[in-house]
């Protein structure tokens, strides 16, 4: 049997090689003289660990250096978390399946607390989300939120070593590396509103590369794809990174999709927040119009001032 030869390209975290060695085996399954190679790269938001996320700066923190491996041909494809890729692409690339979605919440994770209502005034939470900082702060305006970087296993051994009282993670992570003991909470995604794209993962390929994409069309989830489709249109209409506090989460229901939006000041105090219905065949149609209904209200306004704040920090 000829092997085809096939290089994933992935950021060498316990999180992202559970995910490319996931897309590896579905893979394998379909296409038995299929070779797959995984290419570890370095991001820059996997160098920089002792600065905030939103200090860092740019988009594509997490995936730019993968980008680039794509384009130079040192791998096939790229395996990404969705909430990390920004909403567009470098000239030659383009977004491929999407596979099926895992839990998008988020989750507390506490050591010695029940829930985000049991934690003591004052309490110290760990996250680097400005989504996930706003949403909490204007439940609990008392806590302190702490910058927190790292993978999921350095996040959780900071919460045992008590530097914090609780930490907050994305649900699908801390599944995936079976690492739920801690975890005391799911936050409903209703109240705290998931970031763009999580929960799903997602296969970035090089315009016209016919053949990697025909390989890889067995791994797209039709209703997954919908959903990030609109949620990824809302975030390039509000023209915002991850580094934003903007939720968006969309779910199918039958020919229907429904997707909940948020633009919010850092400290959780002013937010704006719509639902809208659409036809799930067109996502894209969604999210735009949310977003642009949003910016109607004052978004555009809350999104200058974040801007500006930190163009000046």
């Amino acid at each position: 049997m000829d092997f085809q030869k096939l290089r994933i390209g992935t950021r060498g975290s316990a999180l992202a090689l559970w995910q490319a060695n996931w897309v590896k085996s579905k893979l394998e399954a379909e296409h038995a003289d299929l070779d797959i190679e995984l290419i570890i790269i370095k991001t820059k938001g996997d160098i920089i660990l002792d600065v905030p996320l939103a200090k860092v700066g740019g988009k594509g923190l997490f995936v730019k250096e993968l980008e680039e491996a794509l384009l130079d041909g040192r791998a096939d494809f790229a395996v990404h978390s969705m909430k990390d890729v920004p909403s567009e692409f470098p000239h030659g690339l383009e977004l491929g399946p999407v596979l099926e979605r895992a839990d998008p919440r988020d989750v507390l994770l506490s050591i010695n607390h029940k829930s985000l209502a049991d934690l003591p005034h004052g309490a110290k939470v760990g996250s680097s989300s400005l989504r996930r900082q706003s949403q909490i702060l204007a439940i609990r305006s008392d806590l302190k939120i702490i910058p927190l970087r790292g993978n999921v296993n350095t996040r959780i051994a900071k919460l045992v070593n008590g530097e914090f009282d609780a930490i907050i993670l994305a649900a699908a992570g801390v599944e995936r590396l079976e690492m739920t003991d801690h975890v005391v909470e799911y936050l409903d995604p209703e109240v705290v509103i998931p970031a763009n794209g999580q929960g799903a993962v997602g296969i970035e390929l090089r315009v016209g590369d016919a053949k990697t994409a025909k390989l890889l069309k067995v791994l797209n989830h039709e209703t997954t794809r919908m959903c990030i489709d609109a949620e990824r249109a809302f975030l390039a209409t509000l023209e915002g990174g991850c580094q934003v506090p903007i939720a968006g989460f969309a779910q199918r229901d039958g020919d229907k999709l429904t997707m909940q939006g948020r633009v919010a000041t850092i400290d959780g105090k002013h937010s704006i927040t719509e639902t809208h219905v659409g036809e799930a065949a067109s996502p894209v149609a969604l999210g735009v119009g949310l977003a642009k209904n949003l910016l109607a209200q004052g978004a555009d306004k809350i999104l200058a001032e974040l801007n500006a704040a930190a163009a000046n920090s």
